[in-house]
């Protein structure tokens, strides 16, 4: 079997996508929180959900670079 070896640097790049689905999972409550005018305390007790919420994201974003990197070795 082969080894799977993370370098520092895709290490990196994977904190980096995360923090970008943690920033949009909390701009999308944000966006809720305003448009149905809610409390504010809903930023800070609805945290499971916006986890839960980015690890869809995650999830998404792992399905669309799998997907893009496939189309990308069919056209080599």
């Amino acid at each position: 079997m082969k080894e799977i070896v993370l370098s520092v640097k895709r290490q990196k790049t994977e904190i980096k996508i995360f923090c970008v689905c943690i920033a949009l999972a909390y701009l999308m409550n944000i966006v809720s929180i305003i448009a149905y005018g809610t409390s504010w305390s809903e930023l800070w007790t609805q945290s499971l959900w916006m986890l839960i919420i980015t690890c869809g994201f995650y999830g998404l974003s792992v399905v669309f670079r799998l997907l893009y990197h496939g189309i990308r070795q069919v056209g080599k």
